[in-house]
């Protein structure tokens, strides 16, 4: 059965349901159907078909079998086999929310007469504070990897623009627009078509550290039958999780501790926070959809500031 008759079925189903039809049943129409509503990321849609498989052998163990005999005691003794497993507070938080996304999906669909997820707790998760790199480990990352065009490319990309790793990952050679001659100048940038969250196109602005960098790596980036911009050595597009491995790679040689991928999407954004940019642009070239989101950079700002003063103490 191809993908398109298997939602056709899916649909067909799911007008015919109610709350005798059997938890898989409920969990194969949500996959197919709601996760598609919602326009869910493919990574988004893995973590929740397996958060509501081990909820659906949760119910199993238990004898529960239909929509219909799932009530709110089962999800809250869910929660609490979760907190015997020992989850941490973040993957139990996000396992609840696939629950509640779950059954508020089938209750809207009217197969459920009341959400059953509606009023279950969503475990407090403690807010940990972002990780970015200071000014001294930004500078040594760059160091240890400038004998390497395209990872001090990637660095740069990374560090000047704040993008998100699939941002990065799935940049194109024709995404990329480049000044003829680099300079400092304001009105010589160059620009970057990528791929937000749900699939929004957004150019950005490429700075003259990132341009000189492009520019260093294009000119001796290998051929390649692709047009990724990003070639591994042996001639492939690189992939999320090679990124990851290189750059933690050069964490670990810049001895910088407990920073990854993102945190060089912090780091971008609160040096320039501290440094005068504006909330605003900030938020476009970071794709943040609410300014709300954006101004949490301004507390790190200030923690940098303070420690600046500290440290270049007249």
């Amino acid at each position: 059965m191809t993908l398109d008759e298997n939602t056709s079925a899916s649909i067909d189903l799911m007008l015919t349901m109610s709350e005798t039809a059997t938890v898989a049943q409920g969990l194969g129409v949500f996959e197919t159907v709601g996760m598609a509503s919602r326009n869910l990321s493919s990574r988004t849609r893995v973590e929740y078909r397996k958060d509501l498989e081990d909820f659906q052998a949760f119910l199993e163990r238990r004898g529960v079998v239909s929509l219909g005999g799932v009530f709110l005691a089962h999800l809250e003794a869910y929660q609490a086999e979760m907190d015997s497993r020992g989850y941490a507070p973040a993957t139990r938080r996000r396992k609840c929310q696939s629950i509640k996304a779950l059954f508020t999906f089938l209750w809207r669909q009217g197969i459920l007469r009341v959400d059953v997820g509606a009023r279950l707790p969503l475990p407090f998760q403690p807010k940990r504070e972002p990780r970015f790199l200071s000014d001294q480990e930004y500078k040594e990352l760059l160091r240890t990897c400038s004998h390497h065009p395209r990872d001090a490319a990637m660095l740069e990309v990374f560090l000047q623009t704040g993008l998100r790793l699939a941002e990065v990952a799935g940049m194109r050679t024709g995404d990329i627009e480049l000044p003829t001659k680099v300079t400092p100048d304001p009105d010589n940038v160059g620009y970057a078509r990528v791929t937000r969250k749900g699939g929004k196109l957004a150019t950005i602005p490429l700075n003259f550290k990132a341009c000189k960098a492009l520019k260093a790596y294009l000119a001796v980036r290998p051929a390649s039958e692709h047009d990724g911009l990003w070639v591994s050595k042996f001639g492939s597009a690189m992939s999320k999780r090679a990124i990851q491995a290189m750059i933690a790679k050069y964490l670990a040689e810049a001895g910088v501790k407990g920073a990854s991928v993102h945190s060089l999407r912090h780091t971008m954004a609160t040096h320039h926070v501290a440094r005068g940019t504006d909330l605003k642009t900030l938020q476009e070239t970071l794709g943040h959809a609410d300014l709300a989101t954006t101004s949490m950079y301004v507390s790190l700002a200030k923690k940098t500031q303070r420690k600046a003063l500290q440290d270049h103490a007249l």
